[in-house]
């Protein structure tokens, strides 16, 4: 980060404005552009010179594209901290800017009932296929309650660090184990599911969420990323999910866990046409081997019997050394996950 860019950055009301709500939550430029009340296009410019000066940061997920502060975190460099410090400072000093930045917030709530909503048109349109998903197991709470407890066990603190939510879907496992972890990734391939959990999830305080578009046979994440990786009721979407168990293996920190909740063998054939499910549950001996070729010792599985489907819960920790070499399963060629 270079001091030029970055006084001429905040240089201009506007984008002082759009780094306090950065503050506050990622926003769309869309909807950066409906809260200022400024045309897209301008919007779109105030943003690439604040991105330029490496004081915010795009993601694109599908068609939208959305903004987050890159300053307001424990690894922002030097001079992004005391950007961010200015800035509350002078919110706290600056009648005038406090007043605007106060009116751009109460426009926030507009934002906040549109994504809401648009959750809910979504849940309205798949309301059959979830209400026969969830009739064939175990209620959810029972469920979260054993993994919660699972999770307890296996960590002194009972903190789950820097927690990587896999297929995170609506968001409601970040939302769960948010107030037991140092920051929690969710992600998703699915920019619809993603929308729908940045609804969820947009009460946190945004330096404690992220959110991220991305495929789990290639998670973008550098090795060693996390203290926990978990994946709820998603392994059975895995073609090749050893591949998948690899991946969270290469992000896993030595002794950091894993935890996936799934549906033990089971012979429910329509859940493959009605549902995209590559498998039908897996067997205690496929998972302990799955996790234990992965790099993963395995703990002793919980079950949570349901009619006719059971919900199991697989944990282990990370063992030292690097995953082993594995077989891409597109290609058959040997790749380290």
């Amino acid at each position: 980060m270079r001091i030029d860019p970055l006084f001429r950055a905040l240089s201009d009301p506007t984008r002082l404005r759009i780094m306090r709500l950065l503050a506050h939550m990622e926003l769309a430029v869309g909807e950066l552009a409906q809260v200022l009340g400024q045309s897209q296009p301008r919007v779109s410019r105030h943003v690439r010179i604040l991105c330029d000066a490496g004081l915010a940061e795009r993601r694109k997920e599908g068609s939208w594209v959305f903004l987050r502060s890159a300053i307001g975190e424990d690894s922002a460099p030097p001079l992004g901290a005391a950007a961010a410090r200015l800035l509350t400072l002078a919110e706290r000093d600056d009648a005038g800017f406090a007043a605007r930045c106060g009116e751009d917030r109460r426009h926030l709530a507009a934002i906040r009932a549109a994504r809401e909503a648009s959750a809910q048109a979504y849940f309205a349109r798949h309301a059959d296929q979830w209400d026969t998903l969830r009739s064939l197991h175990s209620a959810d709470g029972p469920v979260e309650a054993a993994l919660a407890e699972a999770l307890q066990g296996e960590g002194k603190s009972g903190s789950l660090g820097a927690l990587l939510d896999v297929g995170t879907g609506t968001g409601r496992m970040a939302e769960l184990f948010a107030a037991r972890a140092n920051r929690v990734t969710a992600l998703d391939k699915s920019p619809e599911m993603l929308r729908i959990a940045r609804a969820r999830l947009q009460a946190l305080p945004s330096d404690k969420i992220d959110l991220v578009q991305g495929d789990f046979t290639a998670l973008p994440f550098a090795e060693a990323a996390f203290d926990t990786v978990l994946f709820h009721q998603v392994l059975h979407y895995a073609q090749a999910p050893e591949t998948v168990l690899g991946e969270a293996a290469r992000v896993t920190r030595e002794g950091g866990r894993i935890a996936v909740v799934d549906f033990a063998a089971h012979d429910r054939e329509e859940l493959r046409s009605a549902h995209a499910h590559a498998r039908l549950g897996f067997s205690d001996e496929q998972m302990l081997a799955l996790l234990s070729e992965a790099g993963f010792a395995a703990n002793p599985p919980v079950a949570l019997v349901g009619k006719p489907l059971t919900v199991k819960i697989w944990t282990g920790r990370r063992q030292r050394g690097p995953a082993p070499l594995r077989k891409d399963a597109a290609t058959g060629e040997v790749a380290h996950p």
